[in-house]
């Protein structure tokens, strides 16, 4: 049941305009410019090394928080939610068909995106271990948040918050921009996020081939637990 809930839920997000306008065009296409066009002063080195590992915190959040959270928000405005809960699928298995139709598009999403980052000359370095518990930890914090937001706030509102901070953290939080251009006191306050966090564990690694940033882990794993426990207690069905 929960292999062809997580089957449904995957198609019917690849076959949305918005969420694939969120999850795959929108990366691509800051990857393609930000590494071709040279609008933003990345530091030394070839501007893609920069900028692919925060593109890919960029794919991250965009579907674990952006497009799941507006999914959601709709399917609980329409009683899509409540007429599933009264379905033989018990509520965890909903909830972890979506968790997995997630895990699908990030796959997807990621061997894209990485193939593009390859053909612009892309050379990333360190342990990919280190980027795949990076990359979950980045999953379970930005789906924690995006379902709290989901489940506690009107579809509509969902919708325009969702975006609204997709795009202050693309701003903000270290995916274009790096956080060492801010003043001092906003870099301290920025790096606690989760986006900035992700952005700059991948980067430690795949630019630099740093071990495991624990610190930038440590940030997401606060944020996993806090937002997955929260959403867990708040999250209303109907």
């Amino acid at each position: 049941m929960i292999a062809a809930q997580a089957a449904l839920e995957t198609r019917m997000l690849l076959r949305n305009g918005e969420q694939l306008l969120l999850t795959v065009i929108i990366p691509t296409l800051l990857l393609v410019l930000f590494s071709t066009v040279d609008i933003v002063d990345t530091g030394t080195g070839e501007a893609v090394d920069f900028l692919a590992p925060g593109v890919l915190a960029l794919a991250v959040m965009s579907t674990a928080f952006t497009g799941q959270a507006i999914a959601t928000g709709f399917e609980r405005r329409y009683g899509v939610l409540k007429r599933l809960a009264a379905s033989p699928l018990p509520r965890w298995a909903l909830m972890a068909a979506k968790t997995v139709s997630v895990l699908v598009t990030e796959v997807l999403q990621i061997v894209l995106l990485t193939v593009i980052a390859f053909a612009l000359g892309w050379s990333p370095h360190g342990n990919p271990l280190s980027v795949l518990l990076l990359l979950v930890a980045g999953t379970a914090a930005f789906s924690g948040l995006g379902l709290l937001m989901a489940g506690t706030l009107k579809a509509e509102a969902t919708l325009a918050a969702a975006n609204m901070v997709f795009l202050l953290l693309l701003v903000g939080g270290g995916v274009i921009v790096p956080l060492d251009r801010f003043p001092d006191a906003a870099q301290d306050v920025l790096g606690l996020l989760p986006i900035s966090a992700l952005s700059d564990g991948l980067r430690d690694v795949l630019q630099h081939g740093a071990g495991m940033p624990w610190g930038n882990l440590a940030i997401l794993a606060v944020w996993a637990v806090a937002g997955l426990a929260a959403a867990g207690k708040f999250f209303r069905w109907e």
